[in-house]
């Protein structure tokens, strides 16, 4: 299977054609496969790391699938505004984090922020940048940097032949349905080498501060205007 290019396949989830409760439990594997080593816990790492050292922290989570980030992120003390198009994703994220009074969740599209500049400290995103075509990535990229007083931390996927397998292990070991199974594959395949979100985040004027470690299936970047 050919990954020196990325892939332009769809995923289920995207279609538009899943019912509620797909959706549901399709995110329930997300949510599972965020508790590996890559998931919620390093993307906690990399916000620390463009915080210095504060304890209060105002976050926006663009793409929140449902809402098991912000949740991890309310623990930690910070307040979440948590953010995506699909109703049903919105659905399910409303619910689950119904009682946890640091996050809200709105309906709104990343390529065109509806918060003044400086809004949040820092802005995240997990398994969203890989969903999107360069001009696309680039445009969400600069929106969270805009609203973000001290950057941008991107959780994704990267493309090569060992993530490649590291996911289809994971997804077939953890995931319950058969769109996780689907959509964790092409997922490996639309995902960005880490020297093109390079050139990404140069084209929304971010420069990387810190990355998890990079021979992982996924990395975790923060990255600073």
């Amino acid at each position: 299977m050919p990954l020196a290019l990325r892939a332009d396949a769809a995923e289920l989830l995207d279609g538009g054609r899943l019912s509620q409760a797909e959706v549901a439990r399709n995110l329930a594997d997300l949510a599972r496969l965020n508790r590996l080593p890559g998931g919620t816990g390093t993307s906690v790492d990399g916000i620390r790391r463009l915080l210095d050292g504060r304890r209060t922290a105002t976050i926006l989570d663009a793409g929140t699938g449902c809402g098991d980030m912000p949740i991890a992120f309310a623990r930690v003390g910070w307040d979440t505004t948590a953010l995506d198009t699909h109703p049903d994703v919105l659905l399910v994220a409303r619910r689950l984090t119904a009682d946890v009074a640091r996050i809200r969740v709105v309906e709104a599209d990343a390529r065109n922020l509806p918060f003044e500049d400086g809004a949040f400290d820092v802005s995240h995103c997990s398994l969203l940048v890989h969903h999107l075509d360069p001009g696309e990535a680039v445009a969400v990229l600069r929106e969270m940097r805009r609203v973000s007083r001290h950057g941008v931390v991107i959780n994704d996927l990267r493309r090569g032949i060992l993530p490649f397998v590291a996911t289809a292990v994971s997804v077939m070991a953890f995931g319950r349905t058969r769109v996780t199974r689907n959509d964790g594959l092409i997922s490996a395949r639309r995902a960005y080498t880490l020297g093109e979100l390079k050139r990404l985040l140069d084209g929304a004027g971010l420069a990387v501060r810190w990355q998890s470690p990079r021979w992982m299936p996924r990395v975790v970047t923060a990255a600073a205007p």
